[in-house]
């Protein structure tokens, strides 16, 4: 027996996790990829959510969370992950192939959703490395486009081939079947790399503190303002602190899903 036809008969679906095929993978480089499984018939989730993948471990499944990257009317389900090579998931699901079986859990859940924020004109998604994933599923979302004249997705990576899905993103969602009319006039995608040369280069913060993350074609005010503006944050654990500091010291407010606010972070991903 080979080893993939020995690990697929490991995984049996429980309570809590269904098994579901891989679909396609995509390497974007040496330690990035997404990857596309099966949706089954009865799973529901809200734009940005996550939700548990795994493989068979030791005497049981070994999960992690994964933000859901393909909006929620999709047929399949996509992630983003990076590639650690001695991880205990991640060494073992980047060599994952189209047809190989993984779990997905039963119950997605999570705070970058639409419902944790109050009203607003201005949603900005700002993210680092695979932090990008719910803003992917939340940008294709016809709803996001009723609630906010201007979305605008800020994703900062070290190199220019961590910009994962940004022919995609570039082309302001060109040919995606629900929102591409809407994005050509409402999406705006802002990408920075801080390793190499790039037309836009710098943290986030630097961004900000310079102006250019709200220079053309966004309109509005060249700052953050409670008043107008809402915030996802996705990431890294250093730019969240930060930011959320310097939100806060402004007068924004984080939201959650029983009391909505003006910003919000993935907590189950931050500690």
């Amino acid at each position: 027996m080979s080893d993939r036809i020995a690990e697929a008969a490991k995984l049996a679906p429980s309570a809590s996790l269904t098994v579901e095929e891989v679909r396609s993978v995509r390497h974007w480089n040496e330690h990035l990829f997404s990857f596309t499984i099966t949706r089954p018939p009865s799973f529901r989730f809200r734009s940005g959510e996550f939700v548990m993948i795994g493989l068979p471990g030791e005497g049981r499944p070994l999960l992690r969370a994964y933000s859901i990257a393909s909006p929620a009317y999709a047929d399949e389900l996509e992630f983003l992950s990076i590639k650690v090579p001695d991880g205990p998931l991640t060494s073992r699901l980047q060599k994952i192939q189209p047809g190989d079986p993984v779990y997905l859990g039963r119950k997605p859940t999570g705070t970058l959703v639409a419902d944790a924020l109050t009203p607003g004109r201005r949603l900005f998604m700002l993210s680092t490395g695979t932090g990008l994933a719910p803003f992917l599923s939340l940008a294709r979302d016809p709803d996001i486009y009723e609630r906010f004249n201007q979305i605008v997705i800020v994703h900062c990576v070290r190199q220019v081939s961590d910009l994962a899905f940004r022919d995609e993103l570039e082309s302001q969602l060109a040919g995606d079947p629900l929102v591409q009319d809407q994005a050509l006039l409402q999406f705006h995608y802002l990408p920075t790399v801080t390793r190499q040369p790039f037309r836009t280069t710098g943290r986030i913060d630097a961004l900000i503190d310079d102006g250019s993350l709200f220079g053309h074609p966004l309109t509005g005010p060249t700052a953050f303002d409670p008043a107008t503006d809402r915030i996802m944050m996705c990431g890294s654990m250093a730019m969240i602190r930060d930011l959320q500091a310097r939100f806060e010291e402004l007068g924004f407010t984080e939201g959650s899903n029983a009391a909505p606010g003006d910003f919000v972070i993935e907590r189950a991903f931050v500690g």
